[in-house]
């Protein structure tokens, strides 16, 4: 009879934390080393260690959305490949979509960690890359194929025996318009990838391949059963809801995505049948980005300190029809893929709200919001590409208002200041704030959009918005109102012309670009909102006393900054509130 070989609680969460922190420490290399904005700054990249069985084990938190799709694209990486085609010091790069990728700014590049000439693990980084080729600046736009773009890059060896490949490195470069950047952020997951096998090996060597071995297993299996306990707490039950993309670029038919979200002693299933067939346009996610947008859902129903790794994704099932807009086949364009993913993590929610009412918010930002541009710096006299993302409302919730200006969801990556931006690229931010009365109103109102100008005042640029939410507002939940929807402007030669939320234009000298993104959905009834909180809004510039009056039944006394409470009174006995009422309309309504 076997003896059961005993964990030591202590030596666990050492193990465990360890772990861990080399996935984290991998992260901080990526960013320290990187070249652009988007990386160093902006931390749109994810870091994660993966054992011999392909068994996800750690995780560093910068991007939840690229988490849950790591899972799905390094093990294929991996089979693809052929672990007997790799040696110690190689490392695999690749960002093929319909290899279990994502869209194709996304590179990961996965190197395996050896112990006595056999493999031990993986380790990968994934990091969204500001230019990869294809038809514009950056690799945004509304395209009607994959290879319209950017570069696909198969598993290839990026590194063999620790040496970066001469001509692999040329020819993916050959592809991408910003190569001194480029070049840096490839070297920049070099680093990351080395950090992270120098500390997995130095585990190995100072706790043993056994002991590691045993608890990484027990890790799994700790966080399968703290997964399953959380679940055993939810609603049993079947929730469904539908909502819309805007538009996908090409017609200004709505995208529908549908989501029936089961809840049972098996963990959670996500069935996404009922969203519409894949289309030629870029609002097709692909098999990874959608169950990274399950993944963030069911980690959100989670205590927060669960940890992230197999014995997660284990209760979580998922069904996307292949050839939808949730799970699509080639050649359709993907670029848009994560909007169209986070959209879904809105209907998610949404489904869940009657269940979960005091867990889930109004409706967010609810799209990635990409700016992407480039052309010719006048300064360096060499080709520069530049992305970013731009905050937006987050929704209300049960007890408290929804952050202003906010990245949401699975997204979490931060904002690329002014300072930095005009320092290192030629344009100029003419505006960066919040956007007054966007907010959905309710007993608690929804975050405030933001607006951020950009100036080209001396060189022509080729600028694309990839976004949405410019029909519809994010929706309100329980009485709540919408919040307003976002716009994108070009001001060019005296004029001001709104333009589409997918859309590429070119830029003369002297035009500016405003976005003015939506604000997130209000929580219950505005006129249930506290009158001292309305004052102290209106105080804040956040809403305009009309607004205060019209949406929440409160008089402001401008002139003595107080509630006028008689009026209030007034106000709020005879409010007859209409299911239309100004917030904007919902997604509850199309």
């Amino acid at each position: 009879m076997q003896t059961k070989v005993q964990v030591d609680p202590i030596q666990f969460e050492v193990i465990r934390n360890a772990l861990l922190e080399a996935t984290e420490e991998m992260a901080i290399a990526l960013r320290r080393s990187a070249y652009s904005t988007n990386i160093k700054t902006r931390a749109d990249f994810s870091c994660a260690f993966f054992d011999r069985q392909l068994q996800t084990v750690a995780q560093s938190f910068a991007q939840p959305s690229h988490l849950g799709s790591l899972v799905q694209l390094v093990p294929k990486v991996i089979r693809h490949y052929g672990v007997e085609n790799l040696e110690p010091g190689d490392a695999i790069l690749a960002n093929d979509p319909y290899l279990g990728g994502v869209h194709l700014n996304d590179i990961t590049l996965i190197s395996p960690v050896y112990w006595n000439d056999e493999p031990f693990g993986y380790v990968a980084s994934l990091a969204h890359h500001v230019d990869v080729g294809g038809g514009a600046p950056a690799s945004v736009g509304a395209f009607r194929e994959v290879y319209q773009e950017g570069v696909i890059i198969p598993p290839v060896k990026l590194l063999r025996r620790g040496e970066i490949v001469p001509d692999v490195f040329r020819l993916v470069l050959a592809q991408i318009r910003s190569k001194r950047e480029t070049a840096g952020d490839f070297r920049a997951q070099v680093a990351s990838n080395n950090t992270g096998v120098r500390r997995l090996t130095n585990m190995v060597e100072r706790m043993g391949p056994d002991v590691m071995d045993l608890y990484m297993n027990e890790l799994i299996a700790y966080t399968e059963r703290r997964t399953r306990a959380e679940v055993s707490k939810l609603p049993r039950g079947e929730f469904t809801a539908e909502g819309y993309v805007d538009n996908d670029g090409f017609t200004e038919e709505p995208v529908r995505l549908a989501a029936k979200v089961t809840i049972d002693d098996d963990g959670v299933r996500f069935d996404l049948t009922g969203c519409d067939p894949q289309r030629r346009a870029p609002v097709n996610s692909t098999y990874g980005q959608t169950y990274a947008g399950c993944a963030f859902v069911y980690k959100c129903l989670m205590d927060p300190d669960v940890p992230v790794n197999s014995g997660f994704y284990r209760s979580l099932r998922m069904v996307a029809p292949e050839g939808t807009v949730v799970n699509c086949r080639p050649p359709a364009p993907v670029v848009g893929g994560w909007e169209t993913s986070m959209r879904l993590v809105e209907v998610m929610l949404k489904a869940l709200a009657p269940g979960l009412p005091d867990r889930i918010p109004a409706g967010t930002k609810g799209m990635i919001c990409h700016v992407g541009f480039g052309g010719n710096d006048p300064g360096r006299n060499e080709y520069y590409c530049f992305l970013e993302t731009v905050a937006g409302g987050y929704g209300g919730r049960a007890s408290r208002d929804g952050p202003d200006a906010i990245q949401p969801h699975g997204q979490n990556t931060e904002n690329a200041p002014i300072e930095e931006t005009e320092t290192n690229y030629p344009v100029r931010i003419l505006r960066y704030e919040l956007v007054e009365d966007s907010e959905g109103g309710g007993r608690y109102r929804g975050g405030l959009g933001l607006r951020r100008d950009y100036l080209f005042s001396d060189h022509e640029a080729s600028f694309t918005i990839l976004a949405d939410r410019d029909r519809w507002g994010p929706g309100g939940l329980f009485g709540g109102l919408s919040g307003r929807k976002a716009t994108y402007l070009l001001e060019s030669g005296g004029e001001t012309v709104e333009l589409g939320s997918k859309v590429t234009v070119q830029l003369k000298p002297g035009d500016v670009v405003s976005y003015r993104t939506c604000g997130g959905g209000g929580y219950g009834p505005p006129e249930e909102r506290d009158p001292e909180l309305v004052l102290r809004d209106v105080r804040e510039g956040k809403v305009s006393p009309d607004r205060a009056r019209e949406i929440y039944c409160v008089a402001i006394d401008t002139e003595h900054w107080k509630v006028d409470e008689v009026e209030t009174e007034r106000l709020r006995s005879g409010r007859t509130r209409s299911n239309g009422a100004t917030g904007g309309r919902s997604e509850q309504e199309v």
